[in-house]
């Protein structure tokens, strides 16, 4: 049996081998095409640094944080034991403005009890979102910076999310890409230059990697701490 190539396939069923190529190359170019726009959809709904996201309602972080001196893990209750720092709850705003009558009738406290009476959550819109495929845990960085190196809270959280305290509204202002992320890490955990030590080194937290992560507690014992890849690729 004579094989054919795609040439003749394509002559012989009527269609022409050019008309074949056109329409595959035409739809190699939709195909690239549709990335392209829902590439830009993606990066669209993306806050970049600098980037004001619109929120249904204004938290005053400058009066809260700044003015008040309330510690954020108040607020962002889950940051010291969680890998998300957390919204608050409704409740926990309502408890506090229940007992202030003097903003009571601000726009945005009126705002803040017509969603409490009507029992709907704050569609609060996310500032600081990081891809899928990169895990940052906020306990791990609170506990190291904050209990251990007993660093202010505000100074700890402005590390990644800039000086909030004098912020009206949330806005990302740190890039947060890895090269970023990669440099800070450098510069708090610099590598030993003997491979002897480096080879031995243990993980900073190594009791939480081990009840998290069993399988991977020979390798904890043995990585290069915050420098290895799987601790944000996992």
């Amino acid at each position: 049996m004579k094989t054919r190539n795609l040439r003749d396939w394509t002559n012989r069923g009527g269609m022409g081998y050019a008309f074949f190529a056109r329409v595959v190359a035409g739809l190699g170019r939709s195909l690239a095409a549709l990335g392209v726009v829902l590439g830009l959809g993606l990066i669209a709904n993306t806050a970049f640094a600098g980037d004001k996201v619109e929120q249904p309602i204004e938290f005053p972080h400058d009066i809260h944080a700044g003015k008040m001196g309330i510690n954020c893990m108040y607020c962002h209750t889950y940051a010291r034991r969680s890998r998300v720092s957390g919204i608050p709850p409704l409740r926990k705003c309502i408890n506090c403005h229940t007992y202030i009558p003097s903003v009571r009738n601000k726009p945005r406290i009126k705002k803040l009890f017509q969603y409490w009476e009507e029992k709907k959550p704050i569609p609060f819109m996310k500032v600081h979102d990081l891809p899928d495929f990169v895990r940052f845990p906020h306990m791990r960085h609170i506990q190291r910076f904050y209990f251990e190196l007993h660093r202010p809270v505000k100074e700890v959280c402005s590390y990644c999310h800039g000086d909030v305290e004098n912020m009206t509204v949330d806005q990302k202002v740190k890039p947060l890409s890895m090269g970023w992320c990669i440099s800070c890490h450098q510069k708090n955990h610099p590598l030993p230059k003997d491979p002897k030590i480096l080879n031995g080194m243990r993980m900073i937290y190594p009791r939480m990697e081990m009840s998290t992560h069993p399988e991977q507690v020979v390798e904890s014992m043995t990585g290069h701490g915050p420098n290895d890849c799987w601790q944000c690729h996992k």
